[in-house]
């Protein structure tokens, strides 16, 4: 991993990649997304602050384990004067995470334990398919494949007469 002196504060987009060990495309949607910033020279050349490798390691460990980037984002902008989240910012965000991370663990789980359930079917029409009827929410009204010919069904009739070709 390239050293970058003490002295310099500023780093160019190449060098913030090569020392984060992500790359150029992800810096720039970073910034884009509001994760990062930089100044511009002169010769328009994007300057990042040293600070930068530390919002950038943020952002790389919360996206690891599965935290939207509209998340990050708002936990970013809670920090004040936009400044480097510390140890402790990550401890908070993190608990904060956890319940998050929990259900979505526990949605998986039971995606996955449901799995084979539809393996014979292929076609999602069980009378109670729990990937595309979950809890079955619709097993009082029809079963299985009817709700798909419903739904298209009040979709046309949605449809203004004059939008028909």
């Amino acid at each position: 991993m390239p050293q970058i002196p003490e002295t310099i504060h500023e780093l160019t987009v190449g060098q913030l990649a090569a020392r984060s060990g992500a790359a150029v495309s992800a810096l720039h949607f970073y910034e884009s997304k509001g994760l990062i910033s930089s100044r511009r020279t002169t010769g328009n050349q994007r300057r990042y602050h040293r600070d930068a490798l530390r919002r950038v390691a943020f952002v790389r460990a919360a996206q690891r384990v599965g935290i939207p980037l509209a998340t990050i984002r708002e936990a970013l902008a809670e920090l004040p004067e936009e400044r480097t989240p510390t140890r402790e910012d990550w401890a908070r965000l993190s608990a904060a995470w956890r319940s998050e991370l929990d259900e979505r663990i526990n949605q998986l789980n039971r995606l996955r334990d449901h799995l084979t359930d539809c393996i014979g079917c292929g076609c999602l029409s069980l009378d109670t398919c729990v990937l595309s009827n979950p809890d079955d929410v619709f097993g009082e009204r029809a079963s299985g494949s009817r709700l798909l010919v419903e739904r298209g069904a009040a979709a046309r009739r949605a449809e203004a007469p004059g939008d028909r070709d």
